[in-house]
Parts: structure tokens; sequence; C-alpha cells
């Protein structure tokens, strides 16, 4: 399917429905949504990395970005990008935050 509107495809990753994923992939090429609608966050996420290669659009809201020992603070309109096997993690500032993230090599994880 060429086209994936805008209210479909989304997954519940808690149970609340305060976190949403939408994954739109073809062979070599990916692209996520995340919704977080559970904000602002107390505390950051747990750092994680991966091996995949990340750049990241902030659709909407407000978030603290950290990256190994740096700290960012990214508004609506932003971007920023993640090399392979960083530590990374956020934290949501506003009630409502929403990423659009690409990848590569695929998360099959994910799919």
């Amino acid at each position: 399917m060429e086209v994936t509107k805008s209210s479909e495809g989304f997954e519940a990753l808690k149970s609340d429905s305060s976190l949403m994923r939408k994954v739109v992939h073809l062979d070599h090429l990916m692209m996520t949504i995340f919704e977080f609608r559970n904000g602002p966050m107390e505390t950051p996420d747990p750092p994680h990395k991966h091996v995949h290669e990340q750049i990241t659009y902030v659709a909407s809201g407000s978030l603290k970005l950290f990256v190994e020992d740096r700290e960012y603070l990214l508004n609506e309109g932003d971007i920023y990008k993640i090399e392979s096997n960083l530590n990374h993690s956020i934290q949501t500032l506003t009630e409502y935050v929403k990423l659009v993230d690409s990848f590569t090599p695929l998360r099959e994880e994910f799919i």
C-alpha cells in the first residue's frame, strides 16, 4: 500500500494508550511515528542504544534529548541525529510530543 492515512496504523505500546507507535517501511527505508500522550515526564526514559542510525524530527511538543553526556532542549520543528551505538534517551516536557523517526537498517523488532 502506497498511502497510510494519519489515523491508520497506530499501535498502543502501553495499555493506557499513553504511548503510540506507527511503523511504515519498505525493504531498506523505515519511518516510525511515536506519540507520547502522558507528559511531561518526571524523569528521562532509561538510556538505550542500538546499531541503527537514527534521524528524528520533532513534529510537536518539547523535550530534552540526552546523548552520552550531552543534553539538548528541543522544540517543534527541530531535528536530531543519533549515530550507531550511542546511549540516548528523552524526557518529554509537554503533555503531547510527536516524533518522526527514520532508521537504517530497519528496526526488525518494530515490524
